[in-house]
């Protein structure tokens, strides 16, 4: 069949359908940031999304649970509607994560919560009724705590996008040899981070993906407050002695370029890598393993709950050790009052004993002295 026939029979119209079917159903995107406390998370959301999405939580209540060694999952749900498009966005945070000196398997919960999520999409499809799938995956996951290890872990399971928080605390020199180091440290690990479609038919677009890709780690500014720039200008930014660092100007942070990576050009792409790359990694790994149907077999437990049972055990360990301990006292003491008392009561006996041979002797005198007279 010829081009022309091709065209002539409609085939041009399926992007057309194709838009029309995502703009009724609107799509759900799901983002995880990871991050100790006062990285700035909540402002970097509501700085993307240009909308109070979460409110800043009190930075002088965040050290209170330092007692506390947990990571915790926390979801916030929101519709965005623009210009009739409607998207699911679910933001999931991680409060506790790198907050404390030793965060020795701080990951642990954060990589089970993307691998939960994988495992309940898949559940679902194995339904006879799909056609309300409630896709909770993590498409994107940003990190603002650059640790190897979780980054090795992360980089395999969800799409991983390394940040670097506050730039504007850095001088631009600092924040070039800073970037170096991290991208060199991603590339002697072996780490896998996500990496956008570079070349397009369009050399205009080729070159923006490769600005972009360029620009990883992405350094960042948030804010959600208008300030006024020297020259004139209103700006979201944030005002100091020595100047306005902007939150959308290329000189200052890449805040920009990660926008346009994650919602004006790529978002479509991460939902499909989700699920053709990651879920599919986890769903083959799984199936090797386990039979249709069979639930996940359940592992070794979350280590913060270890934690707390090894603590559980030991002070219960440590109670045991000192109740036998009064016990032993107890008892011991109760032989001495026993061995005291025999004692006692053999002595009484000896001189009972003895009384009575006096008396028989007693009698005995008397009763010859009769006899005699």
């Amino acid at each position: 069949m010829s081009s022309a026939s091709s065209l002539s029979a409609g085939i041009s119209s399926l992007p057309n359908q194709r838009y029309k079917i995502i703009l009724d159903k609107g799509i759900n995107f799901n983002m995880m940031i990871c991050g100790e406390s006062g990285t700035g998370k909540t402002t970097f959301i509501n700085t993307l999304l240009t909308t109070i999405v979460k409110e800043p939580k009190d930075q002088n209540k965040r050290h209170c649970k330092q007692l506390d060694k947990t990571v915790e999952i926390e979801v916030t749900k929101i519709e965005i509607e623009e210009q009739r498009f409607r998207v699911n966005l679910r933001i999931v945070d991680t409060p506790g994560f790198g907050d404390y000196i030793n965060s020795y398997n701080s990951w642990v919960p954060v990589l089970d919560y993307i691998d939960n999520q994988h495992e309940n999409y898949m559940r679902q499809e194995q339904q006879p009724d799909r056609k309300e799938i409630n896709d909770m995956r993590v498409h994107v996951c940003f990190l603002k705590q650059l640790d190897i290890e979780t980054m090795k872990r992360l980089g395999s399971r969800v799409n991983l996008i390394p940040v670097i928080a506050k730039a504007d605390t850095l001088t631009p020199h600092d924040l070039i040899a800073f970037k170096k180091r991290i991208r060199a440290d991603l590339d002697a690990n072996h780490i896998k981070v996500y990496t956008c479609p570079v070349e397009s038919e369009d050399e205009q677009t080729t070159q923006m993906n490769k600005d972009i890709m360029a620009a990883m780690p992405f350094s960042l500014i948030g804010s959600t407050q208008d300030v006024t720039t020297p020259d004139g200008r209103t700006v979201k930014g944030r005002a100091y002695h020595w100047g306005v660092a902007e939150v959308e100007n290329e000189d200052h942070c890449d805040f920009g370029k990660l926008r346009q990576l994650l919602i004006r050009s790529h978002l479509s792409d991460l939902i499909e890598t989700t699920g053709y790359v990651h879920y599919e990694s986890y769903r083959s790994r799984e199936m090797l393993t386990r039979s249709f149907g069979e639930p996940k077999p359940v592992r070794n437990k979350d280590p913060k709950y270890k934690e707390k049972e090894e603590l559980l055990r030991k002070t219960f360990a440590d109670q045991i050790k000192k109740e036998e301990s009064r016990f032993r006292q107890l008892e011991s003491r109760l032989f001495s009052d026993r061995d005291r008392l025999n004692k006692d009561l053999e002595i009484k006996h000896a001189q009972i004993k003895a009384l009575e041979a006096e008396l028989e002797t007693l009698h005995f005198r008397k009763n010859y002295g009769q006899i005699r007279r």
